[in-house]
């Protein structure tokens, strides 16, 4: 076994457009976190900038704004490696409307959708939301359920969303113990659950790096592979 993240081939949830949300600030930092991405084994990039509508009001428009800068300068420094970008849509009433419009980024083509909720307060009806994105045809993928600390004792609400339709997408960085014990206890936990779909590193910067290369150095990506964790399909 490689010990590196090569076994999921995919990195489907990373903030390395330039400029656009809290991840790269600009075309360096996004060559480095890139270069750093592919060091570590994925072979395929999707990523993915937040749309929040009071915070990164971003749009198609400014996405792919920031994707032609950013291909640019891949194409300049000769990285050549499949790169897509889509979103994270924050569920807040500004993608309700996007939703209703059928205008949201998606993973594939398959119609998947990257959506994060609030981490201060639960969603009201999160069951009600993820059937209205089916009914417009999407896939729902829940970002990093483990971050949501008011489930850590209720993990009926995360078996309620996973019945309600949605993949669960799990960040590399949380089962890596960067957001605390709490979210590193809950991440494993729905792993050996079985109810992870997807992994992710949501890498924004360096320190986030350093997070992916010690989780590798000590051997936690071992586990992983035992539970038969694949991306390639996006």
């Amino acid at each position: 076994m490689a010990a590196d993240y090569a076994f999921l081939g995919t990195d489907l949830h990373s903030h390395l457009l330039p400029g656009i949300d809290d991840g790269a600030p600009d075309p360096d930092a996004s060559l480095l976190l890139i270069r750093e991405l592919m060091a570590l084994g994925f072979n395929k990039l999707i990523t993915t900038p937040h749309v929040i509508h009071d915070l990164h009001p971003n749009t198609r428009e400014t996405i792919a704004a920031a994707m032609e800068r950013l291909q640019a300068v891949l194409e300049r420094e000769d990285i050549r490696i499949p790169f897509r970008a889509a979103a994270e849509y924050m569920a807040d009433e500004y993608f309700e409307k996007l939703l209703g419009q059928k205008a949201l980024l998606t993973l594939d083509d398959e119609q998947k959708v990257l959506i994060e909720f609030s981490t201060i307060a639960p969603p009201l009806d999160a069951p009600r939301l993820l059937f209205d994105i089916q009914m417009k045809g999407y896939l729902p993928v829940l970002a990093h359920p483990e971050r949501y600390r008011y489930w850590h004792k209720h993990p009926s609400e995360l078996e309620r969303i996973k019945n309600a339709g949605a993949f669960l997408q799990v960040n590399l960085t949380s089962l890596a113990g960067f957001h605390g014990k709490s979210v590193e206890k809950t991440a494993w936990w729905l792993v050996r659950q079985g109810w992870v779909d997807f992994l992710a590193t949501d890498l924004h910067h360096e320190r986030h790096l350093q997070a992916l290369r010690a989780f590798r150095k000590d051997g936690g990506w071992r586990e992983l592979q035992q539970h038969g964790f694949l991306n390639k399909m996006l």
